[in-house]
């Protein structure tokens, strides 16, 4: 069995490969770009068939250069949300997806591809339906219009697919293999590399309506979101286009005391009991919001799993405290090589 997972050596990708090498598969085709060649170390631990250059492989794999590859995890995407150049997102997310797509039609491999929960982006209700997306940038735009071109192409729940398509709207997921991602990683990374630093981490303060520290989203540990995918690809009749968060609202405060909790924890230290006393010893620093996200900055978010729930995934997803004590766990066993 072939497959292909593309964004291999990012964040999500790189988990999908290690989910897959968990079940004994290792003929699988890496496809990334590695200018930022320090993502190496996101696939020098696992099994792989081969490796080809992003900027290679969509033609070749139009032109049936792979064989039989019975899916593909379309991983690879510019994440950045801060990103403006448009045209670089929309050839990157939109233009390489729908080639990808028609080629996976063409030669029946199934897609199970990224989309995310910016496509919501304004919105204050969060179901896979059209009423609901407003996005705030060009990345969230990107992604949208992928999910609008997939429901033109399949129908509204995908079911004129000659194979399976499957989307998930990613939600805010955190979790290991994401050192690459500079500003873009979780809260929970940049925490610790914090707390590592200064004794103590940051947050934004009053926002939105919301306190310090207040802004609520939706968490997700990144083996939760490896689950799901590989859910779906246990179950190929399953097509259409799904939240994949926790389906919880967290605060930013509740991420915050988890990463304080779990570093006292392993330098032996009495944990903070809860926030207000995490805040009064100055474990927790609230800083200004910064002006650049004003106006583009979703202050709530909470999956609606019911599409997913549906379909029949009953997955249960980790909390908060449980993912990020984790994810510490991780961080700190791997040391230097997760650098900030």
């Amino acid at each position: 069995m072939r497959i292909v997972v593309t964004g291999a050596a990012g964040f999500i990708g790189s988990n999908i490969v290690r989910g897959l090498n968990a079940r004994g598969i290792s003929e699988i085709i890496a496809v990334d770009d590695l200018t930022e060649g320090d993502k190496f170390c996101n696939l020098a631990d696992l099994q792989i068939a081969d490796y080809v250059d992003a900027e290679d492989f969509y033609e070749l794999f139009e032109q049936g250069a792979y064989g039989q590859v019975e899916a593909v995890f379309h991983e690879g995407a510019c994440s950045d949300t801060m990103e403006s150049n448009g045209k670089y997102m929309m050839d990157n997310n939109y233009s390489l997806s729908c080639e990808l797509f028609h080629a996976c039609q063409d030669q029946g491999t199934r897609l199970l591809y990224a989309s995310s929960a910016a496509t919501y982006g304004g919105s204050s209700q969060f179901r896979e339906s059209p009423d609901c997306e407003r996005p705030l940038n060009v990345y969230g735009y990107s992604k949208l219009l992928f999910d609008q071109r997939m429901r033109r192409e399949l129908g509204p729940d995908f079911a004129q697919a000659g194979t399976q398509v499957a989307g998930f709207r990613y939600f805010n997921v955190y979790g290991p293999r994401e050192q690459h991602k500079g500003r873009m990683a979780s809260v929970a990374f940049h925490q610790y590399h914090q707390f590592l630093k200064d004794g103590r981490v940051k947050l934004f303060g009053a926002y939105g309506g919301y306190g310090p520290g207040g802004q609520m989203r939706d968490f997700v540990f990144v083996d939760d979101v490896v689950a799901v995918n590989l859910w779906f690809f246990d179950n190929p009749e399953k097509s259409g286009l799904f939240n994949l968060g926790s389906g919880r609202a967290q605060a930013f405060n509740d991420v915050a005391l988890a990463v304080v909790q779990s570093m006292q924890r392993l330098s032996g230290q009495t944990g903070a009991a809860d926030l207000a006393h995490a805040a009064q010893q100055g474990l927790i620093e609230y800083v200004d919001f910064p002006p650049a996200l004003v106006g583009k900055y979703q202050c709530y978010t909470q999956a609606d799993l019911s599409a997913l729930r549906q379909a029949g995934c009953g997955h249960s997803f980790a909390d908060v405290a449980s993912g990020v004590s984790r994810y510490m766990e991780w961080l700190a066993a791997s040391g230097s090589q997760q650098g900030a």
